[in-house]
C-alpha cells in the first residue's frame, strides 16, 4: 500500500508538472484555435483550425495585414477572427466618401468576406487588449495546410 501511494504521488506530481508547463504554453507561447463563420472566406473558411502565436500580442507588435483572434467588443463571450486593415494613426475609408481615424491604442479590423462580416464597419476601432493572437498558418484540413 505505501508502494502505491508512493507511485501515485509522484505520478500525479508529473501530471501536475506538465499540466503547468502546457497551460504556459498556450496562454504565453501559441495554440489551437477553431475558426467558424463565413467571415473571412476564402482565406479561412469555416471549421478550419489555426495555430497562433500570443507573443506578438504580448509584444504589441501587431501590424497591418495581420489575421488576429480577439474578443468581440459587443460579446465578450465571443473570439473574432479578423484581419487587420488599419493601425492606430491611419485613415481608414469608412464609406463613400466618409473616412475615420483610428484611435491611440485601437486597430481596424475587417473579415476578407466584406458582404457577410460583422466588423469594425459594425462597432467601430476594436482595443488592442481585445486582440489574443496572431495566426500563424492554417493547420486543418489537411488539404489546405497554408502560412498565413
Amino acid at each position: 500500500m505505501k508502494n502505491f501511494v508512493s507511485k501515485f504521488i509522484g505520478t500525479l506530481g508529473y501530471v501536475i508538472q506538465y499540466g503547468c508547463v502546457a497551460h504556459c504554453v498556450f496562454e504565453y507561447i501559441g495554440d489551437f484555435v477553431l475558426c467558424s463563420g463565413p467571415s473571412m472566406e476564402p482565406t479561412i473558411v469555416s471549421d478550419d483550425i489555426l495555430f497562433t502565436e500570443h507573443v506578438s500580442t504580448l509584444r504589441q507588435t501587431i501590424k497591418k495585414g495581420d489575421i488576429v483572434i480577439a474578443k468581440c467588443p459587443t460579446n465578450p463571450k465571443q473570439q473574432i477572427c479578423k484581419r487587420v486593415i488599419g493601425v492606430q494613426g491611419e485613415k481608414i475609408k469608412t464609406g463613400f466618401a466618409r473616412y475615420e481615424i483610428v484611435p491611440i491604442g485601437h486597430v481596424w479590423l475587417q473579415g476578407d468576406n466584406g458582404n457577410n462580416s460583422t466588423d469594425s464597419r459594425n462597432y467601430g476601432p476594436v482595443p488592442i487588449g481585445l486582440i489574443r493572437s496572431r495566426a500563424i498558418c492554417k493547420v486543418w484540413p489537411p488539404n489546405s495546410v497554408t502560412i498565413l
